[in-house]
């Protein structure tokens, strides 16, 4: 019996998607990707110097370098990548689902939702601040966001190993659900009353931050499912942030009275 067409199509987007490999470069990135045993490694690329001062993340790892040189290195990155002579071909982190952000007493409950944040740096930058402030997962949607990339890894600076980034078919059903488990949505909009140093008591408890891609700021959908919205108030008539910077700003307000 033949199989009907939507089968055939979701049987070659999982073979396509377990097919995947990102080549990670730079010597953070790749000395934490050789570090986290959950990370499946494939290959690795280094010349010597690098060899070297990776000695024992790759003594750690147990996989057996390729040694390249440095003219001539090979890895199929952008050469204008800046891979300080080290590229780590892996597959894509599981960050597994949302059910585990469910509340936990002993953690800081902190999620950070991305809206159409697209640009990897941002997104690299974001996950580094995430980590820092100790927020139990970055989300974002599989379409017209940023995927795990080489360029956002090293923005990330090793946090890409370490702080989960959960991607999710629907952003605004994702929020819903983690409204349902108690989370308290707040929207960052430059047009929003409340400025985010005065929300007070209303996010007190499990809280998401969601941001939105620069310019176009937050979906009509997204805004609607926010509990609340918010501003970073500048203190001269005109300013804004990058996102990214704006992220870690937001970041330390939630979580600053823990």
């Amino acid at each position: 019996m033949k199989k009907p067409k939507w089968v055939v199509e979701k049987e070659r987007g999982k073979r396509a998607a377990a097919a995947e490999t990102v080549w990670l470069f730079g010597l953070h990135a790749v000395r934490d990707a050789l570090m986290n045993p959950d990370r499946e490694k494939l290959q690795l690329l280094v010349t010597k110097n690098a060899a070297d001062k990776l000695a024992d993340a790759i003594a750690a790892s147990g996989i057996t370098p390729d040694l390249q040189d440095p003219r001539k290195f090979k890895a199929p990155i952008d050469p204008q990548s800046v891979h300080q002579g080290a590229a780590l071909e892996v597959k894509p982190l599981n960050w597994g689902s949302l059910d585990q952000l469910r509340p936990d007493a002993d953690t800081a409950n902190v999620v950070v939702l991305l809206d159409r944040v697209s640009d990897p740096h941002n997104v690299g930058a974001i996950l580094r601040s995430a980590e820092v402030f100790g927020a139990r997962a970055v989300i974002a949607p599989h379409r017209h966001s940023a995927p795990e990339t080489g360029a956002l890894a090293k923005t990330a600076s090793g946090a890409l190993e370490r702080q989960p980034y959960l991607r999710v078919q629907n952003l605004a059903t994702a929020m819903e659900r983690l409204k349902d488990m108690g989370y308290f949505l707040v929207g960052l909009d430059g047009l929003a009353d409340t400025d985010i140093r005065h929300l007070g008591k209303m996010a007190d408890g499990p809280i998401g931050v969601v941001m939105g891609a620069e310019g176009p700021g937050l979906r009509d959908k997204t805004r609607d499912t926010c509990d609340v919205l918010a501003k970073i108030d500048p203190k001269r008539g005109f300013g804004s942030l990058n996102v990214s910077n704006a992220a870690a700003v937001a970041l330390y307000e939630v979580t600053k009275g823990d």
